[in-house]
């Protein structure tokens, strides 16, 4: 009979990932104390960890939007848009990362921003829509704004329309939410974008009027 050989120890990261979802106030330390650590990782676990044990407070989620590291960053971002809190501090730090200078960080932060429906986000969505450098982030931005709906909104997604076409296709979608001749007019030229796809979305509306 062969004796059981040794235990092997569990990696730091292996137990984060089951402090996620374990019970006792052990857990809970070990998810506040690497929400600080010196590895990313780490800190996006902990972060992950936190959400699902309902633990993270107002300065964690600040600090993990003002991250140093990107990762960290954008699981943060990513992680709030499907979470049901809200503050102004939180609020405050997502829209102070739509000039983030990594496009997927200024991505998830549309995207959370429009997840929580907040409307003061309109005026720098519609800077981005019109002006980033990043064709993701103005499809990003002309899709938030259509979920926003707000009408300060409409001439940003109105000049989607002259945009690259993924960003013209989402332009289409996002003018569903707005009314008035102007829009009429601008899905009627749509009808004839040299982009087939766009000419589709354009189709795909008329048949779910016509339902």
């Amino acid at each position: 009979m062969h004796a059981d050989g040794p235990t092997i120890p569990e990696t730091s990261e292996e137990a984060l990932l089951r402090a996620g979802f374990a019970q006792g106030q052990n857990f809970e330390s070990l998810i506040r104390t690497n929400l600080h650590s010196e590895i990313a990782r780490h800190r996006v676990l902990a972060l992950r960890g936190g959400v699902r044990q309902s633990l993270l407070t107002v300065d964690d989620w600040v600090d993990a939007v003002q991250d140093e590291d990107v990762d960290v960053r954008r699981e943060a971002l990513n992680l709030w848009a499907r979470v049901d809190v809200a503050n102004h501090r939180i609020f405050a730090s997502v829209m102070n990362a739509l000039d983030d200078a990594d496009p997927l960080v200024v991505d998830g932060a549309i995207f959370a921003l429009a997840e929580h429906l907040f409307v003061p986000a309109v005026a720098p969505l519609s800077r981005i829509a019109r002006d980033h450098d990043d064709a993701r982030c103005r499809e990003s931005a002309v899709a938030a704004l259509g979920a926003l709906g707000d009408d300060r909104g409409r001439a940003a997604v109105l000049g989607a329309l002259d945009d690259k076409p993924a960003v013209r296709r989402r332009a289409i979608v996002a003018l569903t939410n707005f009314e008035g001749p102007d829009i009429d007019a601008a899905l009627e030229r749509a009808r004839e974008d040299r982009d087939w796809q766009v000419r589709a979305a354009v189709d795909q509306l008329d048949r779910g009027d016509a339902d």
